[in-house]
C-alpha cells in the first residue's frame, strides 16, 4: 500500500532494486578488506573474530528493521533527522544533522575518496600519498589528496545531473562489487580445501591470545577470558560496525522512493542482510587461507598472517594466496570500484539530509534549491566543499575514529523514538510495524548501549572527541536560532 509522501518537487523514481543498491552499496567500502587485521590483533582468536562480525551483522539488521517502521511512517527527505525531530524536538534533529555534516557523512566521503586514490596509486605510483606536491609546513598536500578531491567533485557533479544517472551508477557499481566479493569468497573456499589453515584456525577457536592491547601496545602473550574478552570484543567491534555503517542513508532519500511504505523497509532488510552475510563469509575465507596469528617480521603473507598483513590489507593478502603476484592489482581494482560506488551512494543521499534541515531553517537556505533536474545541487555543493576541506587537512582518518560512538548514540535515540512516536502519534499510518515489538527495539537499545558504555570507558581517546563534536552543536543551534529570529524580525 502506498503511503502519503511529502509534497515537494522530488520525484519518486527509485525502485526496490535501486533502494537496495543504495543500502548495500553505501555499506561496502574498503573496511571489510582491512579491519580484520586490527580486530585479529585485539581478539586473538578466530571464534571471537567471526563472532564480532556476526554480532555486528545482527545489530545492524535489528536497527534496519526498526528504522523500517519510521521510514514507512515518515517517507520524507532527511530520514533520520526527521525521525529525531518528530520524536524529540528540533534540537535533537539538528544535533544529528550537525554531526553528520561535520563528521559522519563528510568524513566518510573524504576517507573513501582518499582510499580510492591510495589504491589508484597501485597502478599509477605518481598518485601515491607519499608523493607530496605542496609543503607549506602547517599542511602537506599529496597527489592522493588531490585525486581524492577530484573524485569527490566528479561524483558530486554526476549527481547534480539527476537521480536517474545517480541510481544507474549505484546499481552498476554495487552489483559489480557484490558479484566480485562473492566470487572471491567462493574461490577462496575452493582453494582452502587443499590447505591446512582451516584446521589450524578453527582448532580451539575460543582461546583468545591477543597480540596487541587496546592502547596499541604489544600484549603479554597470555590468554584472556570472561569479562576481559567482553571488553575487548566491544572495542574491536568498532571495525566491523564501521564497515557495516551507512545503511541508513536510504532514509535520507525516502521522498524519491516508489511505494516507500513497502520498498524502504524491504530495502533495509535485503541490503543489510546481503552485506552482513558477505562480510561473515569474507572473514571465514580469510581464516580458511591465512593463519590468524602471524609475525610483523614475516617474510610473506603466510608468515605475516591476518593480524600482521602488510598495511592491514588482509584482502590483498588473501587474494595473493589465491592468484599470486597479480593480487595487489586485482584487489586495488576491486577496492576502487567499491569505494567509488560507496561514495556515490553517500554523496547522493547525504545532500537530502541538509535539504531537510534547510526547510527548518537549520542549514544554509540555499540548500533548499532544486535544480532543473530536481536535485538539491546547492546542498550537494556544500557537502562537497566540506568533504574536500577534510581531504586537505588530513583530519578525516581521525574523524572516522569518532564516528562509531556518534552513530550508536543517534541510533539508540532514534530507535527509542519508536516508543515515543507510538504514544505521541498513535493514529499515524504505519504501513510496516517493527517485527517483534517491543522486544526487538529494546534488545537493540541494550546491545548498542552496552557497546557504547564499553567504548566510553575503554576507548576514551576516540569516544570523548566524538561526544565533544555532538555537544558542540548545542551552542551552534541556539546561535543559529537567534540569528534567524533577528533576521525575521
Amino acid at each position: 500500500m502506498n503511503t502519503p509522501t511529502e509534497k515537494s518537487e522530488f520525484k519518486q523514481s527509485l525502485s526496490l532494486f535501486d533502494s537496495t543498491m543504495i543500502v548495500s552499496g553505501s555499506m561496502i567500502g574498503s573496511g571489510v578488506f582491512i579491519v580484520a587485521a586490527l580486530m585479529s590483533k585485539q581478539l586473538g582468536a578466530s571464534g571471537y573474530l567471526i563472532l564480532a562480525w556476526v554480532v555486528s551483522a545482527i545489530i545492524t539488521l535489528m536497527a534496519a528493521l526498526c528504522y523500517g517502521e519510521l521510514a514507512g511512517m515518515m517517507p520524507k527527505a532527511g530520514g533520520q533527522y526527521v525521525y529525531l525531530k518528530e520524536a524529540y524536538n528540533p534540537l535533537m534533529g539538528f544535533l544529528y544533522g550537525w554531526t553528520s555534516f561535520m563528521v559522519i557523512q563528510t568524513g566518510t566521503i573524504a576517507a573513501l575518496g582518499v582510499a580510492f586514490a591510495n589504491y589508484t596509486s597501485v597502478f599509477i605510483p605518481a598518485l601515491s600519498p607519499t608523493h607530496i606536491l605542496l609543503d607549506l609546513g602547517f599542511i602537506k598536500i599529496s597527489a592522493a589528496q588531490l585525486l581524492a578531491i577530484c573524485i569527490i567533485v566528479v561524483i558530486t557533479i554526476i549527481n547534480t545531473r539527476g537521480i536517474q544517472i545517480g541510481k544507474l551508477i549505484q546499481g552498476i557499481f554495487t552489483s559489480t562489487k557484490l558479484l566480485a566479493l562473492g566470487a572471491l569468497i567462493i574461490a577462496g573456499i575452493i582453494i582452502a580445501m587443499n590447505g591446512h589453515f582451516i584446521s589450524d584456525n578453527f582448532h580451539n577457536i575460543w582461546n583468545a591470545v591477543p597480540s596487541e592491547n587496546l592502547d596499541g601496545t604489544p600484549a603479554n602473550g597470555q590468554p584472556i577470558s570472561g569479562f576481559a574478552i567482553m571488553v575487548v570484543m566491544g572495542v574491536a567491534m568498532v571495525g566491523s560496525l564501521f564497515s557495516s555503517d551507512a545503511w541508513n542513508n536510504i532514509t535520507f532519500i525516502s521522498s524519491e522512493v516508489k511505494n516507500p511504505g513497502r520498498n524502504i523497509p524491504l530495502s533495509l532488510l535485503f541490503g543489510t542482510l546481503i552485506v552482513g552475510v558477505l562480510y561473515i563469509l569474507a572473514n571465514l575465507t580469510y581464516l580458511a587461507i591465512l593463519p590468524l596469528h602471524g609475525s610483523k617480521e614475516g617474510a610473506d603473507v603466510i608468515h605475516q598472517g591476518i593480524a600482521f598483513a602488510k598495511d592491514d590489507r588482509v584482502g590483498t593478502a588473501a587474494v595473493s594466496v589465491m592468484l599470486g603476484n597479480g593480487a595487489a592489482y586485482i584487489m586495488a581494482a576491486l577496492i576502487m570500484v567499491s569505494t567509488f560506488g560507496c561514495n556515490n551512494g553517500i554523496i547522493l543521499s547525504g545532500a537530502r539530509l541538509y535539504y531537510a534541515m534547510a526547510k527548518d531553517n537549520l542549514f544554509f537556505k540555499q540548500a533548499l534549491k532544486l535544480n532543473a533536474k530536481g536535485v538539491p545541487s546547492k546542498s550537494l555543493l556544500f557537502q562537497c566543499v566540506w568533504s574536500c576541506i577534510l581531504c586537505l587537512t588530513g583530519s578525516y582518518s581521525s574523524l572516522l575514529d569518532y564516528i562509531v560512538i556518534a552513530c550508536l548514540i543517534f541510533y539508540i535515540f532514534t530507535i527509542y523514538g519508536i516508543f515515543i512516536l507510538r504514544k505521541k502519534q498513535p493514529d499515524a499510518e504505519r504501513p510496516y510495524k517493527v517485527f517483534a515489538y517491543p522486544v526487538l527495539p529494546i534488545l537493540y537499545i541494550i546491545l548498542a548501549s552496552g557497546i557504547s558504555v564499553d567504548l566510553l570507558f575503554n576507548d576514551t581517546k576516540h569516544t570523548l572527541p566524538g561526544l565533544a563534536i555532538i555537544l558542540l552543536g548545542i551552542p551552534f543551534y541556539f546561535i543559529l536560532k537567534k540569528t534567524l529570529a533577528v533576521k525575521s524580525s
